[in-house]
């Protein structure tokens, strides 16, 4: 099978590779799937540059833990009747050397979730990381029911399915920060009830205003350093900060506003949910796909051959939405 695969980490120009690998073999619980779509994620291009760790937890590494495909061989103990099945992956390459860059993927039958009738294939491809992050972070601690919630730029890959869930979900007021008048129609498109340029806006003082003074419940945030202090400025006393994401900056949080506003502080990475936070998001994420209610902001679809390409694209933060790959006949330029 074609597959991009790397085997020390750098620059994807350096180390991104395009090859051919044995096609795996399912085992027992496994199935599997015929990749047609890969998800290139932040955290996919973080691991792969050496981010989080200079050394290779495994000799070869074919990236990206999202992907959507079709099951065409299951292993012992699984359903034959999945065998057919359009489903798209979760977690593919977190503590794992096979990610779904490549033509075949096999992993356990459970991370293999039946993608609804109806559904484009690509958005298959952003469920994993971009649509559990989002549904965890709204559903989380009560759920924004009559909340007024801020969700940090709203145009993002997570940020912009944040706010559709939320909107479908009883939230009170949907506020979201952007950069620009486009990505400003994207976040209303979406479903936001107020939509600030923190370029050209005092986004402290706007959320005042819109709030009355009272400042926000919920705080929806995709780069902590960056944003704390915001973030601690606009909350309401007794107000909560759930949080996915940061720079790789210093983290001040000053511990008397903390103290004095009773903030809550929360943090998850998608890749550890519990079980049951994970099945309670995929069950309310699979409910609102397959009645059609989630807008897919896909930003580029690039050939497998283009994977370089893709990652230096998230890497700089020039995607206003998902990247993904085609991968079944995507391998040739």
């Amino acid at each position: 099978m074609q597959a991009v695969y790397y085997e020390q980490v750098g620059a994807a120009a350096e180390v991104l590779r395009l090859g051919e690998l044995p096609d795996p073999a399912p085992a027992a619980g496994e199935v599997r799937v015929r990749v047609q779509w890969s998800g290139v994620n932040p955290s996919d291009v973080k691991t792969r540059g050496g981010v989080r760790s200079k050394t290779l937890p495994f000799p070869r590494i074919v990236p990206h833990s999202d992907g959507m495909g079709v099951i065409d061989r299951i292993g012992e103990g699984v359903d034959a009747r999945r065998i057919g099945e359009r489903v798209w992956l979760w977690n593919a390459a977190w503590g794992r050397p096979f990610g779904t860059a490549a033509e075949f993927i096999c992993l356990p039958a459970r991370q293999a979730v039946p993608l609804p009738e109806g559904v484009p294939d690509e958005a298959g491809a952003c469920m994993g990381i971009p649509g559990l992050t989002a549904m965890h972070a709204v559903l989380m601690d009560g759920g924004v029911a009559g909340k007024t919630v801020l969700v940090a730029g709203g145009a993002g890959a997570v940020s912009h399915y944040a706010l559709q869930m939320a909107s479908r979900m009883g939230v009170g007021k949907l506020i979201t920060t952007v950069s620009g008048e486009a990505k400003a129609e994207i976040a209303r498109a979406a479903g936001a009830d107020v939509v600030i340029n923190y370029k050209t806006e005092p986004v402290a003082e706007r959320l005042k205003e819109v709030t009355g003074g009272r400042g926000v419940d919920r705080v929806i945030e995709l780069d902590l350093a960056v944003n704390a202090a915001l973030d601690l400025e606009v909350l309401r006393t007794g107000g909560e900060v759930v949080a996915y994401g940061s720079s790789p900056l210093p983290l001040n949080l000053p511990f008397p506003v903390l103290l004095a506003k009773n903030v809550q502080m929360k943090f998850f990475i998608v890749y550890h949910l519990e079980d049951a936070d994970r099945a309670r998001a995929t069950a309310a994420l699979l409910r609102m796909l397959a009645r059609g209610e989630l807008q897919h902001n896909i930003a580029l679809r690039l050939p497998l051959s283009k994977a370089v390409e893709a990652h230096e694209v998230v890497e700089q933060g020039r995607a206003v939405g998902n990247v993904v790959l085609q991968v079944e006949g995507g391998g040739a330029t």
